[in-house]
């Protein structure tokens, strides 16, 4: 079975912990925030397979988060709630039940734990307080900050993202505020509020609030312990948030906290990184309903989320019309197999390997999460299937159940995609619509049955005009498809 176990060790027994950066609630998600969501769902639903007690964390960003830079500019979330005359937290609840939406229609398992970072500012003042204590930290003006360059002396600094204190102090822009710092590479744990910040906490040092930095370290270890397993997020947040996380935990506690880094990397259009700024942003819910110029038709949720795993995690996926068409074809044939599956009649004796392609699939998830790998082997699957259905190939009783078992585990189970005929973003069933399909091919086979060709190639022919495949069976039934 699967080698996993083997390759990799919790630090606490059969338990993992894992943190994943979760999202800034202040704007409409988009499609690059649902390949980390994906990502990590996939992790957390293969190790959970495996057997592992997993707890998983995955934050909300609702303050500190500022709108030029880590440490200048307004929290956004205090901005848009000020333009839009609303409570902070009226737009934190509105944007993140808006994300729980469509990770509940993207079919992503909701984590063991959701801390906000408002929810944790006792923890961060104490966390604050320990690194001032180490000698890591200082206070100016109110506001506390990261010591890089003593950091950088004793441990060494942007190891993860392989920057070096030197080129890190060349690229820095001088901003407002940095008169602070005692150099420009220091970043805040705590900012001292501006009298017209409207989200600020008491602190020793000032009335202020937390870095966008210090969230992650305190609520990880807060949940998962001073040492835990995994932690996750997108690529362009090693540096400086992971780096900064990373000199947080030793400065804190002597030692990293972190055993294995995972990253996802971005969808881009066009070769360019998704952003408002460049006009290429859309929303998940404009993807579900196809209400944007660029695109070409509404998607749904499973069609997104099965073009993100046509890709390694790791690498970028560059979207398309042309591309999230193909994915559509694709997963439709895929679920048309599994439907097929329930048909299959068994034969006595068998012409297919069918548990190669089990062993093939937890390969290639072992193999640092091969997702597209894993999908290769469920076409191989569906191949099959569509063998044995057309007389092709012979396929036991046990061969069957085997097939089925492999679907369910790893289209289902593990890479999340649901089988049942329905877009749960907008509520609507496919029901009706494939009835309406079955009732006017059974009218064509009672036509057939009268030898009225005329009715049997109209019905044909007037569905594969709107791009329906129409197949005869060998027993007298009938088989239909999207083209």
């Amino acid at each position: 079975m699967s080698r996993c176990k083997e390759l990799f060790k919790p630090l606490h027994n059969d338990r993992v912990g894992m943190y994943v950066c979760g999202p800034t609630v202040y704007g409409d998600g988009h499609l690059g925030h649902a390949r980390p969501a994906i990502t990590f769902d996939v992790l957390y639903r293969y190790l959970t397979h495996l057997g592992y007690k997993v707890r998983y964390v995955r934050n909300i960003t609702d303050v500190g988060h500022l709108e030029h830079d880590a440490d200048d500019g307004e929290d956004k979330i205090a901005k848009k709630a000020r333009l839009e005359q609303l409570e902070p937290m009226e737009v934190v609840q509105y944007y993140m039940l808006r994300y729980h939406r469509a990770m509940d229609a993207l079919n992503v398992l909701p984590p063991s734990i959701e801390p906000h970072a408002s929810g944790h500012i006792i923890e961060q003042i104490e966390y604050i307080k320990k690194i001032l204590d180490a000698g890591y930290a200082y206070v100016s003006e109110g506001s506390v900050y990261f010591d890089v360059p003593k950091f950088n002396k004793d441990f060494g600094y942007g190891r993860l993202s392989g920057r070096n204190i030197d080129e890190l102090l060349a690229t820095t822009r001088a901003l407002d505020g940095q008169t602070e710092k005692r150099n420009p590479a220091d970043f805040a744990l705590w900012k001292k509020a501006a009298p017209e910040h409207i989200m600020h906490w008491p602190s020793p040092w000032s009335e202020g609030f937390p870095g966008w930095h210090l969230e992650c370290s305190t609520m990880s270890e807060k949940y998962l312990g001073t040492k835990f397993d995994i932690h996750g997020g997108g690529m362009d947040l090693k540096f400086p948030h992971h780096d900064c996380e990373i000199a947080q935990s030793v400065a804190h506690n002597g030692c990293p906290s972190v055993h294995y880094w995972m990253h996802n990397n971005m969808i881009t259009i066009n070769g360019q990184k998704m952003g408002k700024s460049l006009g290429n942003f859309i929303t998940l819910d404009e993807f579900f309903t196809g209400n944007h110029k660029l695109l070409a038709q509404p998607y749904s949720p499973m069609t997104i989320r099965f073009f993100i795993l046509q890709a390694h995690y790791r690498g970028t996926v560059d979207f398309s019309n042309e591309a999230l068409q193909a994915s559509e074809t694709a997963l439709r044939r895929m679920l048309e197999g599994w439907k097929r599956l329930g048909e299959l009649k068994a034969s006595e004796t068998s012409t297919v390997d069918v548990e190669d392609i089990r062993t093939r699939c937890y390969k290639a998830m072992d193999d640092d999460l091969n997702t597209p790998v894993v999908i290769a082997a469920l076409f191989d699957a569906c191949r099959i299937i569509n063998q044995v259905n057309d007389g092709h190939a012979s396929a036991t009783a046990d061969d069957i159940a085997a097939l089925r078992d492999i679907i369910q585990t790893f289209l289902v189970d593990i890479l999340g995609i649901r089988t049942e005929a329905s877009d749960s973003a907008s509520g609507e069933t496919l029901k009706p619509f494939e009835e309406a399909i079955d009732l006017l091919l059974n009218i064509r086979r009672e036509a057939k049955q009268r030898k009225d060709w005329a009715t049997s190639d109209l019905i044909r022919d007037r569905l594969a005009a709107i791009g329906f495949a129409v197949k005869d069976t060998k027993d007298g039934g009938f088989e239909w498809s999207l083209k």
